[in-house]
């Protein structure tokens, strides 16, 4: 099924919505204490459980204005769903801290799994955005699975060595900002790869 338009700024706002409410309600709340069924729950967590219905909801708009939804959006619905529970079952922020460190690994291992395959997966799921010839499509895969690599490992990083503030504002903007900036650089760097269309054929 072909996707539907969307108003551009109105996809923005589904898509990075999610994460500045979750960075708003952690602001909001990190310094209660909620008792919900008995059992005591600090701020973090519970702004973590309320960011999985958010997100869901998000993703839910998303294809029912698109008609589509991609894989990656399904993959983190169901990391997102499987660690915001975890963290809330073992009232451990522990567990929603490791997605991001999992999301980003396993990025990197899905990308060098077709590096050794000779093949980028990156070219399949982009190559209708962005028309580039294999060779540019293989370096940017390689760079762009040691960026994942990186992320990942500057997460764990992260989480277990600095307080849950500073945690809060690099997930929500330090990363995805260092991610933007990465990508750009290396579109722009590779530009020579970049098919462009013939006018002659317009």
């Amino acid at each position: 099924m072909a996707e539907r338009p969307i108003n551009p700024v109105l996809k923005q706002v589904l898509e990075l919505g999610p994460p500045l409410l979750f960075f708003a309600a952690y602001l909001w709340v990190r310094d209660e204490t909620f008792t919900i069924g008995g059992t005591e729950y600090d701020g973090f967590i519970v702004a973590a459980a309320a960011f999985v219905p958010v997100l869901l909801a998000s993703i839910a708009a998303l294809w029912w204005l698109t008609g589509r939804i991609s894989r990656m959006q399904v993959f983190t619905a169901v990391l997102v769903i499987v660690f915001g529970g975890l963290t809330v079952w073992f009232n451990d922020e522990r567990f929603f801290k490791m997605k991001t460190t999992l999301v980003y690994g396993i990025f990197a291992l899905i990308l060098g799994a077709g590096l050794l395959q000779g093949r980028s997966y990156l070219a399949w799921v982009m190559s209708e955005f962005l028309p580039m010839q294999s060779e540019g499509w293989m370096i940017l895969t390689r760079r762009l699975t040691a960026c994942f690599a990186a992320l990942a490992i500057g997460n764990e990083v992260v989480w277990r060595t600095m307080s849950t503030d500073a945690w809060v504002k690099i997930e929500t903007f330090g990363f995805p900002l260092a991610l933007f900036a990465f990508l750009w650089w290396q579109i722009m760097a590779l530009q020579k790869y970049v098919i462009e269309d013939d006018p002659k054929t317009d």
